[in-house]
């Protein structure tokens, strides 16, 4: 889906933006916060949580028993939907970490069954090294064999016979994984310990004695990795917003007066009063276009209603001229829907969905009144053009028509499976009935064409076009290449930057250490060096045709660097866990600098619009950037054969 966000800010009488702060913050943020704490004291929590989801409508039915009540009554039907939507999609983000969590626990400890120093595998094998060597070889050959054969190809030249080899060197991912098959199933002493050897030495035979120090630092960063996880997998349930501070000064005046019961009593307290809670209501979701209604005054301006808010509350919309198009989309697409007796689909409508929103100002007077109202509007930049809106029609049709087929063969429906057949009729009806939009040939790239971005702590971005059919690199781009390599201006907003990183974290040290606000604003430089680099790495794909853009997952990197860390100062400073904490924070001043999401948020927005596919890969731990990028490609590449 090519989705992107933008926003704009809604002005409204005081009477209009009062009523709807009071039901955002006297109803709707109390039911949501509601709603977690029951779900977490739910009986049946225990079995979710093993499993991983939450049972449909069990949501639902607890908001519906909840809304009877006098403190939760009285909000428009959309603003129940949002306060459902929203904690099912906490929790199910909540339980899906856990899960995550859990089986990579388990994943590191079948590893770390497995590595084993030579001597140990010595003792298990009941043979000697060399013996042990024997018997890898045998079954490297083996798996080697097994992995050529369905991937024969002619080297007709001294290019590809040296590029082979040199990718013969390294442990395929694949090779890996077939050595993991065969230790599951052997049941051989030494075969096993064989294994357990290949696998140890990166699926190569070593010919070298083992570095006993180095073997023990690789098994106490696993170790450590393992204990992080195990911490974390005990976090505390989903919490809600306290917006009043109660909570807050409760806990507090309990845990001035009382002594803990026990350790875990005293973290939940410590933890309660350490918590930062926003001060602003949970947003509402408007999950449907059809809820929102656009119009247009004599002068011009744009205003908006929302269903269930009344008529009477109307919002005008402010927003940058640069945004100012999609509004006018908006309202045009409401307005031929509206002409033509509703015989448009409003699936074809470019907004998608919408968030109301409230933005924090620190100045004084009533809250309806300082803070500021946001509209987050989720936009489908196909549906701009004509051509892009066949496109989404025909998917739409296809969708609809599997269901009706699949309803139709069923002997008996319920009341929801019918009404759920007569929209998807009524959506075929309408859906080929044209918008007017202005027509514009789709991107159309090369599928073997593939932009792969890595992503690091020295080069921020390092860029690789790759023909992956052919494993040929096409260009490469450094990060002062990307922001302009004759550019000096733009090269120095990164020194710039990185400049201003520093200052603010040692102004923050300084504030700690004296017990002040340390809650520093920074600018928005690194926003604007984000966009420069997403704008160039559009235009680079564009140029090659590239059909994709292939980014890092960067889900595990921050556990990597910090079980490195953690490794490295336990080698520093053996034994001394004070000195160990401080060496640990002085290495972490210079990891995290940089933006990674905001990056690749800019890139996914930016590829969005231009039309380009982007794809999600795992970046190499090993290499230059330059190859990080480039086997990134490559992966994503192959990965697609296999589906």
């Amino acid at each position: 889906m090519s989705i992107i966000t933008i926003q704009c800010r809604l002005i409204a009488s005081q009477e209009s933006l009062r009523n709807l702060w009071e039901l955002m913050t006297q109803k709707n943020t109390p039911l949501v916060n509601e709603l977690l704490e029951q779900l977490g004291k739910h009986p049946d929590f225990q079995t979710w949580l093993e499993k991983g989801i939450l049972p449909e409508s069990t949501i639902k039915n607890l908001c519906n028993s909840l809304k009877k009540e006098p403190h939760f009554a009285d909000q428009p039907g959309r603003f129940y939907t949002s306060a459902i939507s929203l904690v099912d999609d906490i929790y199910k983000s909540w339980l899906a970490l856990q899960k995550q969590r859990q089986r990579t626990i388990e994943g590191k400890e079948r590893w770390l069954q497995i590595l084993k120093s030579d001597n140990e595998l010595e003792q298990d094998s009941n043979s000697s090294l060399e013996a042990i060597r024997v018997q890898a070889a045998k079954i490297l050959k083996k798996v080697s064999a097994q992995l050529a054969k369905p991937q024969q190809q002619d080297r007709k030249t001294k290019k590809v016979k040296k590029a082979k080899k040199q990718d013969n060197e390294k442990a395929s991912p694949n090779k890996f994984n077939k050595l993991m098959e065969a230790y599951k199933r052997a049941k051989n002493p030494l075969s096993r310990c064989a294994i357990a050897y290949l696998l140890k030495n990166n699926c190569q035979l070593s010919d070298r004695e083992e570095d006993l120090e180095k073997f023990a630092q690789r098994r106490r960063k696993k170790e450590i990795e393992i204990e992080r996880l195990k911490e974390q997998l005990k976090s505390r349930i989903p919490k809600g917003r306290d917006l009043t501070g109660e909570k807050w000064l409760e806990t507090l005046a309990i845990a001035t007066t009382s002594v803990p019961k026990d350790e875990h009593e005293a973290k939940n307290w410590q933890a309660i009063l350490l918590r930062k809670s926003s001060s602003m209501p949970f947003p509402i979701s408007y999950e449907t276009s059809e809820d929102i209604y656009w119009h247009k005054n004599e002068k011009d301006r744009i205003f908006v209603h929302f269903k269930g808010l009344g008529e009477e509350h109307i919002f005008e919309v402010w927003c940058d001229k640069r945004q100012l198009h999609w509004f006018q989309r908006f309202l045009q697409d409401r307005q031929t829907k509206k002409d033509s007796k509703n015989q448009h689909s409003s699936s074809l409508f470019t907004l998608r969905s919408g968030r109301l929103v409230w933005q924090k100002n620190d100045q004084k007077g009533e809250p309806w009144q300082v803070n500021h109202l946001y509209f987050h509007c989720s936009v489908e930049t196909r549906l701009w053009t004509m051509e892009g809106t066949q496109q989404v029609a025909q998917e739409k049709a296809a969708i609809a028509e599997e269901k009706i087929a699949n309803a139709n063969q069923k002997s008996e429906l319920t009341l929801e499976q019918q009404r759920d057949v007569k929209r998807q009729q009524s959506l075929l009806a309408r859906i080929n009935q044209p918008f007017p939009r202005p027509s514009k040939p789709l991107y159309q790239g090369q599928s073997s064409i593939l932009v792969g971005i890595s992503l690091g702590l020295e080069k921020p971005a390092t860029v690789a076009v790759v023909d992956a059919s052919t494993k040929k690199v096409l260009a490469y781009r450094s990060i002062k290449q990307l922001l302009g390599k004759n550019n000096h201006k733009n090269n120095h907003l990164l020194n710039r930057r990185r400049y201003q990183q520093q200052r603010l974290a040692h102004q923050r040290h300084k504030a700690q250490k004296n017990f002040a606000d340390n809650s520093f604003g920074e600018s928005e430089l690194g926003e604007y060096i984000d966009r420069l680099l997403a704008k160039e790495i559009i235009a680079i794909a564009k140029t090659y045709q590239a059909g994709s853009i292939v980014l890092p997952k960067l889900a595990d990197m921050r556990e990597i660097l910090h079980s490195e860390v953690a490794a490295k100062a336990e080698q520093k400073i053996p034994g001394f866990k004070e000195g160990q904490a401080k060496y640990a924070k002085d290495y972490r001043v210079n990891i995290h600098r940089w933006s990674y999401g905001r990056v690749i948020d800019n890139i996914k927005s930016q590829a969005a619009k231009a039309g380009i596919t982007v794809e999600v890969g795992l970046q190499p731990l090993q290499g230059s950037p330059q190859e990080k990028a480039r086997d990134l490609a490559i992966a994503a590449y192959q990965s697609r054969q296999l589906l």
